[in-house]
């Protein structure tokens, strides 16, 4: 048979495929070069000494001369199982009391509301996937490819059907204070079908987590939960599954709140009306809390793919950084999921204004003491129909 040479034993294996199999998988490509095929194949797999995290980094392409040393400062995997049980209850919460407003509302909810309802119930299913993250990042994964492949699509989903909602909100506004289409923004019967075309193309985007990602077992940490492509043409398919989305799912859908908020900020600028700068601070306060979250993920990301398809030289010093920037930036993304509920809380006064009436309503507190919280914000904000901002 002959000897193979590393890179083809790790495709023949599947086990290049996995950012969890960095470090010293480039000092082993070295070693397998004296195995035969037919030796024994626990001595191969011992020379692999794995970390693992989750992330949605590439497979090792560019292989060092050297050897890297393993990165002993990647975040503490209790820390952030300990930072990934609060979001979850966070989440679930403040997300859980934005559904219970938006939709116990008594009066016509806006577009805007619309869009926000979409946008709590999408971190809200993302937040039950969180204790499996979380047990995952502690342990190993042990519920099977079905629910690998539920929660990563979820996953992916959330964070396209965020920005794609965001990005119809800008629309939404952009139309409603540039334009003073107040009619036609707020028409219910489009509204529908726009979110509905949302989570569909969503769901298109989080396809190749449906399609490649599954639960296998990995020499040394178990079973891990990440994508299987195959042994032809690996590095390609990864770039491209990885750009599409992030072209489509995050960098147009970005123009387009960049350059609606940037004329509806200008128009308010001159119009100097009050009634619809309250609103639009919540408004500005959700998009910059996510890209606040989520871009910084995104950069790393497409850093991480340039050193990897060599645009960039690849040091060991350079794939440490990336790998500790993928483990931090990705936390900061999954705390988004429970941000949301808090700037209405603060920011919103509207959506206080329903809580309470809310909690009156239950008898959990006296409908003067909402009379008295509520007069003065509510003849401010009459004009303003949403009950969310």
């Amino acid at each position: 048979m002959g000897l193979l040479t590393g890179e083809r034993m790790r495709k023949s294996l599947g086990l290049g495929e996995d950012p969890r199999f960095e470090g010293t998988a480039t000092a082993a490509s070295g070693k397998m070069e004296s195995l035969s095929f037919n030796g024994d194949l626990s001595s191969l797999l011992s020379l692999y000494n794995f970390t693992y995290d989750y992330s949605t980094a590439l497979p090792d392409i560019a292989i060092s001369s050297a050897p890297c040393r393993p990165d002993g400062s990647v975040l503490n995997k209790y820390l952030v199982v300990v930072i990934y049980c609060l979001v979850f209850i966070l989440s679930v919460v403040g997300n859980g009391l934005v559904v219970l407003v938006v939709t116990s509302s008594h009066t016509s909810r806006s577009v805007t509301d619309v869009y926000l309802l979409n946008l709590a119930v999408a971190d809200l299913l993302f937040a039950f996937t969180l204790p499996l993250w979380a047990a995952y990042r502690a342990h190993e994964w042990v519920f099977g490819t079905v629910m690998c492949k539920a929660i990563s699509v979820l996953q992916e989903a959330n964070f396209y059907s965020s920005i794609l909602l965001l990005a119809c909100i800008s629309v939404d506004r952009y139309l409603a204070i540039v334009y003073a289409t107040r009619a036609a923004t707020e028409k219910r019967h489009w509204v529908k079908f726009v979110c509905l075309g949302i989570w569909v193309f969503s769901a298109l985007l989080s396809l190749p987590m449906l399609l490649f990602r599954e639960a296998f077992t990995s020499p040394n940490n178990g079973t891990v939960c990440y994508e299987r492509i195959g042994e032809e043409d690996t590095a390609k398919w990864r770039v491209v599954l990885r750009v599409l989305p992030q072209t489509f799912g995050f960098a147009l859908p970005l123009l387009v709140m960049l350059f609606c908020y940037g004329v509806t900020i200008h128009t308010l600028l001159q119009t100097k009306n009050a009634q619809k700068q309250r609103a639009m601070k919540v408004i500005f306060a959700v998009v910059l809390v996510f890209l606040v979250c989520w871009l910084p993920y995104n950069i790393t990301l497409v850093s991480d793919t340039l050193m990897r398809t060599r645009a960039i030289a690849e040091t060991c010093e350079r794939r440490s950084r990336i790998n500790t920037a993928l483990s931090v930036t990705q936390v900061l993304g999954f705390a988004h999921s429970c941000i949301n509920p808090i700037i209405y809380a603060f920011i919103g006064q509207k959506f206080r204004n329903s809580f309470l009436k809310i909690l009156a309503q239950r008898g959990l507190i006296s409908k003067d003491a909402v009379a008295r919280y509520g007069r003065a914000s509510y003849a401010s904000t009459s004009g303003n129909t949403s009950t969310t901002l």
